[in-house]
């Protein structure tokens, strides 16, 4: 398969690179001064494009490459992709479910747990000296017990509903439909969804419904008490509503890993103590990462040597 061309779309993963580059002829669109020179030089040999939730492949990528016949992302989300065109053009699409879930829930645990005992802020007091001096620290607020709700019960919000069992937590859910093999109390509502938790997790697919799915009134309905953690992708959260909601005392509290417009973060977040900021890393280990590039290698594999592929979405 070395003359098979494939198209990374931005760095993702070493191993992913030496892994494509060991297989097939890889290229690597950030090392082109730009994406009209990579396709002046390239467009007729890119059989495969690999992206992430940062640069997919859209649909002016796609119907740039004549010869392409599989969009592998390096990711759960397809945000990124042009599935629509994918499927116009008898594209194949893959992506890396089940691999990050743990990592992913375990990240959203580690948010609750750093808004609400407020470990950001307990670590700038020893390291800034204030314990030293004699000052203590104000009473933060306890997780196990608490009511969460969760917007979307995949694999990753039912890997947090587990976990968030153990601290005795009770647990709720919105999603676009109610779900047979659980007994969790379910709300076709997010507001009353949001009305009824102490802490709501975001944790759904990007689409163009669960767009700012949190707006002002579902934070309004989480109220001065709560506290929002998002997982899922910035969109889903009106960032300006959010912002606002901290400032003002309506919302306690939120633990974000993604953000509107990343890398750029609002800069009222930047100066608030109720919020913990990640520089989305939800799936961000060793392990995760590695598992992630080997099956988007195999992936490939499998659709190059005709046989099914292991993880198909398109």
């Amino acid at each position: 398969m070395e003359n098979v061309g494939v198209v990374m779309t931005c760095p993702m993963s070493a191993y992913l690179e030496q892994e494509l580059g060991n297989r097939f002829k890889l290229l690597k669109l950030w090392e082109f001064h730009s994406t009209t020179h990579f396709l002046t030089q390239h467009s007729d040999s890119v059989m495969a494009v690999v992206g992430n939730t940062k640069l997919g492949a859209d649909s002016e990528l796609i119907e740039s490459l004549p010869r392409l016949e599989i969009v592998a992302s390096y990711s759960v989300g397809l945000d990124k992709i042009d599935l629509n065109k994918c499927r116009e053009r008898g594209i194949r699409v893959t992506n890396t479910p089940d691999v990050l879930t743990d990592d992913v829930a375990d990240i959203a645990v580690g948010l609750i747990l750093a808004a609400l005992r407020k470990i950001c802020a307990c670590y700038g007091f020893v390291r800034n000296g204030l314990w030293r001096n004699g000052e203590s620290f104000e009473l933060a607020t306890r997780f196990s017990g608490k009511s969460i709700g969760i917007v979307g019960l995949g694999r990753i919000g039912s890997a947090i509903a587990k976990r968030a069992k153990a601290f005795g937590c009770t647990i709720s859910y919105h999603s676009r439909t109610k779900k047979q093999d659980t007994n969790y109390t379910y709300y076709s509502n997010i507001i009353d969804l949001a009305s009824n938790c102490d802490i709501l997790v975001v944790a759904c697919a990007l689409t163009e419904e669960t767009r700012h799915i949190v707006n002002r009134k579902v934070i309004d309905a989480l109220g001065p008490k709560g506290i929002l953690i998002n997982i899922g992708r910035g969109l889903h959260v009106d960032e300006l509503e959010l912002v606002s909601a901290l400032c003002e005392g309506r919302l306690a509290g939120a633990g974000l890993d993604v953000f509107e417009n990343e890398p750029e973060v609002p800069k009222s977040l930047l100066g608030l103590q109720n919020v913990v900021l990640l520089p989305h890393v939800g799936s961000d280990t060793i392990e995760t990462s590695k598992a992630m590039a080997d099956l988007v290698v195999a992936n490939l594999e499998a659709h190059f040597h005709k046989r099914p592929l292991l993880t198909p979405v398109v």
